[in-house]
């Protein structure tokens, strides 16, 4: 598998800021603002979420097919089907830890991706560069395949033992199913999160209030803007009516 690209570093702070002008620190600000976004809602990130997800879900359901199998052997004292459930085990154990780790994983690199996102926002306003950084698209797709991975892992979880009966489906049977559940309704919060973050991202940096301006966020400063006097009478200015 190959290695993930490296996450683009922070801005400079503001005392080592070395950009010629504005426009080049604008240029740069687009360039890594275009591959944070692509890391953070482009559909790499949603297709190797998907993977980690369906590897867990499949770890789980070796887990639950291997408890059955134990099941099983416990009930007619069958050595093959106890050997098939440790093997099931090792196999579900084997496909679950990676799959949960690596999950954990996109999420602490999604928060560090978010963090810059707002860094390297907040340097400036560029309405023309960052129209392409909104993706309503990208953030709509990420929350409608969410909403519909999550409405079935939450129906699994819901469905499964209600509709289970004694003496017919048995406990592992039920756990396996709503573990599959479980894995899906993660999948599709983390993936709800996501959209929602970047869409927060856009209203709040690219298109809000709160950012600073471009000059002084450039490096470049602006000359020191001239304090205006206070209006003094008329009087006051031509000495009175008694001025020599």
């Amino acid at each position: 598998m190959s290695r993930r690209a490296p996450l683009p570093p922070p801005p400079p702070p503001v005392e080592i800021r070395s950009w010629p002008g504005r426009e080049a620190m604008l240029a740069d600000r687009a360039v890594v603002l275009g591959e944070l976004v692509k890391m953070h809602v482009g559909p790499g990130r949603l297709g190797l979420l998907w993977m980690w997800a369906g590897l867990a879900a499949l770890g789980w359901s070796f887990l639950g097919t291997g408890i059955l199998m134990f099941q099983e052997a416990a009930d007619v004292a069958d050595i093959g089907a106890f050997f098939g459930g440790l093997v099931a085990l090792v196999l579900g154990l084997g496909l679950l830890i990676p799959a949960v780790v690596f999950v954990c994983l996109g999420i602490s690199r999604d928060r560090e991706v978010r963090s810059l996102l707002v860094a390297w926002g907040a340097l400036d306003r560029d309405p023309e560069r960052d129209r392409h950084l909104r993706r309503p698209g990208a953030s709509l797709a990420w929350l409608l395949l969410s909403f519909v991975l999550g409405a079935a892992g939450l129906a699994l979880c819901v469905i499964a033992p209600a509709s289970a009966e004694p003496g017919r489906h048995t406990y592992g049977l039920v756990a396996l199913v709503v573990g599959v559940g479980m894995v899906a309704w993660l999948t599709a919060l983390i993936g709800a999160v996501t959209a929602l973050a970047h869409r927060r991202w856009v209203v709040g940096v690219l298109t809000g209030t709160g950012t600073g301006g471009g000059g002084v966020a450039a490096g470049v400063r602006p000359p020191a803007a001239r304090r205006p006097e206070p209006e003094r009478p008329p009087f006051a200015r031509t000495g009175g009516p008694g001025h020599r």
